[in-house]
């Protein structure tokens, strides 16, 4: 029994999927009369590259096909010989088996100077062309700028960077792209009619997501499932052969983290873990929700154009929460989920780095939380409270997200910095140093872009206790919450009054009752020491 992926290989060029872009131009070529010599076919496997050389090949052989068509008859002799792969003049080589001179002298340069035996033209298909040896490659030069009388070459490849530009030059190159999602859909519901066989459309779709644009292999997926689940296809069957999908799953966390909902979140990881979900899975699949919601934001156009779909009802979803999450916030759970699958193996707690980025950005995430430790408790404890007991009030139906920068531009920034620093001296000293030799770059959406010149500031304005207490400080003396953006510039100027005196302790001084006394850090007669007391604060003891 031949597999489906032969069984259901398209037999003329009406039956193609995708790739429009080169069965209009091919088509046209045809039945014009104007074919090339030599076409150069290049794209990832199982997109269409050998199906559409056969279909070239019986087109021009076709006894039944009118000049001004460009479709065979599928009918004729030539035509079931050639799709039987039976056919004397269409000659298919592999050229990962066949990489040396003499194959390629033996087998196209010798057969090629002898005339078709029944056909108009003698087609020679070289598949990983890419693979021949320099040699060959030199030896088919000649031959293919000047082909014999009814000769046609035509190249086959997934990586045309490996093939030399003295054959691309002489081959009409045509570039294959990765079937679209909804492509790959149709031709599964396509199959699975003409099998007779009934199948849910959510297997389809998770079948169609998993072939990643590859045809050949959503179709021999299609065909392990129907080996086991046989006429009636449901997800319980489904999931014995196809790889465990993690995607609601993954949206549902996402959807908890985008309404600052620690608790739940974590909550829901344990029980996924719990579930026999593998971490690694699920972190790519998290990523791959992430990046589609980054795209949608940007551009939902573009998400089409990128082939990014999860099937009609996941894909609601996931473009509903992208609209409650800005890009920022996207951008940052992606570098942190990516981090945190790097740190699975080494944690003695394999859940830990997922839930510690959970907190983290269900943390930054809202702004107008603050350092409250409610705001990580759910938002079941805090519904009905616009203002909180003890917390931040603002004006009733009023949030955070009311105006880009709640009112305040750059310039409002940097008349009050030198008030910000001294408010947040009274939480560590040394943070006033390493805030004072920044620069403000942008303001945007809330988010303050500072920019550092040592990679070591910017990971300590980065560590999660700072920033909090960092951006508390901003909103005491702003009036409004903002969120810090770390940066790295090497170009950056420090002044040097800027560096004359440094913090001498990070304990924290207490609020009430007025500032302690700030001690200045002794000048050492050693300039190396006394760098190290201005970038790190602290002092020398004797």
């Amino acid at each position: 029994m031949s597999t489906l992926y032969r069984k259901y290989r398209p037999q003329s060029f009406n039956e193609a999927v995708g790739q429009n872009h080169i069965r209009m131009t091919i088509e046209q070529e045809i039945s014009s009369g104007r074919i090339a010599n030599a076409y150069l076919f290049c794209g990832p496997r199982g997109v269409g590259k050998t199906t559409f050389a056969r279909l070239i090949a019986k087109s021009l052989n076709c006894l039944n096909r009118k000049d001004s068509e460009a479709n065979p008859c599928d009918n004729c002799g030539h035509c079931r010989e050639i799709s039987a792969g039976g056919s004397i003049d269409v000659i298919e080589i592999d050229a990962a088996s066949h990489t040396g001179v003499d194959n390629i002298r033996e087998n196209v340069i010798a057969s090629a100077r002898i005339a078709p035996s029944n056909s108009k033209y003698k087609v020679f298909i070289i598949d990983e062309v890419h693979m021949l040896s320099a040699s060959a490659f030199n030896a088919l030069l000649k031959i293919i700028e000047e082909p014999p009388k009814n000769v046609v070459f035509i190249f086959c490849t997934t990586e045309a960077h490996k093939v030399p530009l003295t054959i691309i030059s002489r081959c009409q190159r045509f570039d294959f792209k990765k079937i679209s999602f909804p492509d790959v859909v149709r031709k599964l519901e396509y199959i699975v009619e003409k099998e007779e066989i009934k199948a849910e459309k959510s297997v389809l779709e998770e079948i169609a997501r998993h072939s990643g644009g590859h045809m050949r292999d959503a179709e021999s997926l299609l065909s392990q499932v129907i080996a086991v689940a046989g006429k009636k296809i449901t997800e319980k069957e489904a999931s014995l052969v196809i790889p465990r999908g993690n995607l609601p799953e993954a949206v549902s966390l996402i959807e908890l983290i985008s309404k600052k909902d620690a608790g739940n979140a974590i909550r829901l990881l344990n029980k996924l873990i719990g579930d026999g979900f593998d971490l690694k899975v699920f972190s790519e699949n998290l990523i791959e929700v992430l990046r589609g919601m980054m795209v949608i934001r940007i551009n939902p156009v573009l998400a089409d154009q990128l082939s990014i779909s999860w099937g009609e009802a996941l894909d609601r979803r996931i473009r509903e929460t992208a609209k409650s999450i800005e890009v920022g916030e996207i951008i940052e759970a992606i570098r942190e989920f990516t981090a945190a699958r790097e740190q699975i193996k080494g944690s003695f707690i394999p859940e830990l780095p997922f839930e510690t980025v959970v907190v983290r950005l269900c943390i930054s995430a809202s702004p107008a939380m603050g350092f409250d430790n409610r705001s990580i408790l759910g938002q079941n404890q805090q519904k009905g409270n616009p203002a909180g007991n003890g917390g931040e009030n603002r004006a009733p139906g009023k949030t955070p997200a009311a105006a880009d920068n709640n009112g305040l531009e750059k310039k409002a920034i940097i008349e009050k910095w030198n008030e910000f620093l001294a408010r947040i001296k009274k939480y560590n000293h040394s943070l006033t140093f390493i805030l004072g030799v920044c620069e403000l770059s942008d303001v945007s959406n809330g988010e303050l872009y500072l920019s550092f010149k040592y990679k070591f500031h910017k990971d300590r304005i980065e560590d999660p206790t700072i920033k909090v207490l960092v951006e508390k400080a901003l909103r005491e003396v702003y009036g409004a919450p903002l969120r810090i953006r770390a940066l790295i510039d090497e170009n950056l100027k420090v002044s040097a009054e800027n560096t004359e005196e440094a913090p001498a302790s990070e304990t924290p001084t207490p609020e009430a009752g007025g500032e302690a006394e700030e001690k200045k850090p002794e000048v050492i007669d050693n300039e190396a020491v006394n760098n190290l007391l201005r970038n790190f604060g602290g002092r020398v003891i004797k």
